[in-house]
């Protein structure tokens, strides 16, 4: 899918219609780890000093099977540098499919939910909620959502976004 029906640029359509005045930086990696993300997120918060990130990371750790203690690690550090830079920082969380067992699963979400709580940063559900399991909304490897998916992530988003751009 071309870069340009993304989510991220799909929000920023909205918000520049909404004259909500802000400029979003895709800096995502498809394939992408905590780990990774670790690697370039002082270069990427030193290069464009953002107000707010969205860190939406964590998924290809627990699709590889990573330890949910790990990627916890790596999400508060992540978590930990942003708000050092001064940016302010939306945690988007996802899941993993089921086949890897409740366990796993329920540690894995639940990183999201319980780093939102201990860092004092707003959360964003599962952003595939009512897109994962829906007929015609996914691409083929059923991981990752379609063209006619971005307009919805891009809402649920913004829902999210909107009032920390509204208070800066």
């Amino acid at each position: 899918m071309p870069i340009e029906k993304g989510w991220v640029n799909v929000l920023q359509q909205t918000l520049n219609e909404r004259n909500i005045h802000s400029i979003l930086i895709n800096k995502s990696i498809s394939g992408d780890t905590t780990a990774g993300g670790l690697a370039r997120i002082n270069q990427a918060l030193e290069q464009h000093k953002p107000e707010i990130v969205l860190l939406e990371l964590g998924a290809n750790d627990g699709l590889r099977g990573f330890s949910p203690v790990l990627i916890k690690k790596n999400l508060r550090e992540l978590i930990r540098r942003c708000k050092e830079s001064g940016a302010q920082v939306l945690l988007l969380s996802m899941r993993i499919p089921s086949n890897y067992g409740k366990r796993y699963t329920d540690m894995f979400y639940n990183n999201y939910l319980e780093l939102a709580e201990e860092m004092n940063i707003p959360v964003v559900p599962f952003i595939l909620e009512d897109i994962a399991l829906a007929q015609g909304m996914m691409q083929e490897d059923q991981l990752h959502p379609n063209e006619k998916a971005q307009p919805i992530i891009a809402k649920r988003v913004g829902e999210y976004l909107e009032p920390l751009l509204q208070n800066k």
